[in-house]
Order: structure tokens, then C-alpha cells, then sequence
């Protein structure tokens, strides 16, 4: 089935493979020295102004992607491109923008259940995680817990080169502790306001 249409049907995509293990470890790379620069920063909660460091809500660390990018992350945005207008074209979903960072949990680090959403604005529409692990075992925790609207909830295990993406609008979600060092591409195809 594709990603569309699993989008449509259950709100929800998963696709292992879609980055290659040479393409994982390379952007696992980029991560690195895009850390070693101090380009990453503790992420913060809190309405635009207001955002404050709350690691009993979030626990992770996040950078950005913004230039100068490296060739594997080039290729990285083209594929999101293709799967933007892949949405668009059999979605008709509007999306003309991508939202994009690296984020690091050290261990024990979570994301307590929330939405994709800031208050008041309506611009995300898919979101979507790329998981940089490899190796990752089901006893390593870190799991995506994506939940329905009944309250029944997947867990999706962080396995290295898998994408997720899932309809934004009023889909909770959280990122269960992680044992061990948990690293992602997260981000947000956008519509018009």
C-alpha cells in the first residue's frame, strides 16, 4: 500500500527502508557535526515568546536544518519533496512547505503526549519522524506512541531508516523514554493558514 493511501486511510504512514542503512549512518554524521558546532539546543515548550526548558515534558535536544547542508541531507529533502506532492497529488492536501530538525534524546529523555499544532495556527498538516537508529531493539524503549481518537494508541519502535508520517491536526502523540540514545529527522509538511 502506498504511503498515501495509507495516509488516507488510517491517518497514519509507516515505511521502513525509506533511508538506506549507508544513508542513516550519513545523516547520523550530519547530526554529529552539526552538534560538534553547537548548532543543537535543549527543546523548549511554551507559546512563542514564552518557551521555557521542561524536561519533565520534553526531554530532547534539536537542531534546526538550515544551511549549509551536506550532499546526504540534499537528497534527504528531495525525497520529502517527492512525498510532498505525492500527498498533494493523490491527497489534495495543499501542502507547499517543509518544517524540518535532528533531534537527540539521551537516554531516559521523553516527549509527553501532545499535538503537532502551536495554539491558534493551522499550518501543519502531515507530520512525520525519520529514525536514525540502527541496531535499535524493542528493549531499548523510545517508541512513538501515536494515539486514535477512541483513546486505543500504536507504538512504532524507532528502527533506523523507517518514516512516519500521520495527519497532524488534533493527533496526539508522545515519545516514550528511550534506553539508550534515540536520534530522528522530525518535521511538518505545511498548507496555507
Amino acid at each position: 500500500m502506498s504511503s498515501s493511501a495509507e495516509l488516507s486511510l488510517r491517518g497514519i504512514s509507516i515505511r521502513d527502508g525509506f533511508a538506506a542503512p549507508d544513508e542513516v549512518q550519513a545523516l547520523r554524521e550530519c547530526s554529529y557535526a552539526r552538534e560538534s558546532r553547537g548548532d543543537f539546543a535543549a527543546a523548549r515548550v511554551g507559546a512563542p515568546g514564552a518557551e521555557r526548558r521542561r524536561e519533565v515534558i520534553r526531554g530532547d535536544f534539536t537542531c534546526w536544518l538550515r544551511e549549509p547542508l551536506s550532499p546526504c541531507e540534499r537528497v534527504l529533502l528531495d525525497r520529502l519533496e517527492d512525498l510532498r506532492l505525492q500527498f498533494n497529488r493523490d491527497l489534495l492536501l495543499g501542502l507547499f512547505e517543509l518544517e524540518l530538525h535532528y533531534a537527540r534524546y539521551p537516554p531516559g529523555a521523553a516527549y509527553a503526549r501532545h499535538v503537532d499544532q502551536p495554539h491558534g495556527s493551522a499550518q501543519r498538516q502531515v507530520s512525520f519522524v525519520l529514525y536514525l537508529n540502527p541496531d535499535w531493539l524493542p528493549s531499548d524503549g523510545g517508541a512513538l506512541r501515536i494515539y486514535a481518537a477512541d483513546d486505543k494508541h500504536v507504538d512504532v519502535e524507532p528502527l533506523g531508516g523507517r518514516l512516519v508520517c500521520f495527519l497532524t491536526p488534533g493527533r496526539e502523540h508522545e515519545v516514550m523514554p528511550a534506553r539508550r540514545e534515540r536520534h530522528s529527522i522530525s518535521g511538518w509538511f505545511r498548507g496555507r493558514a
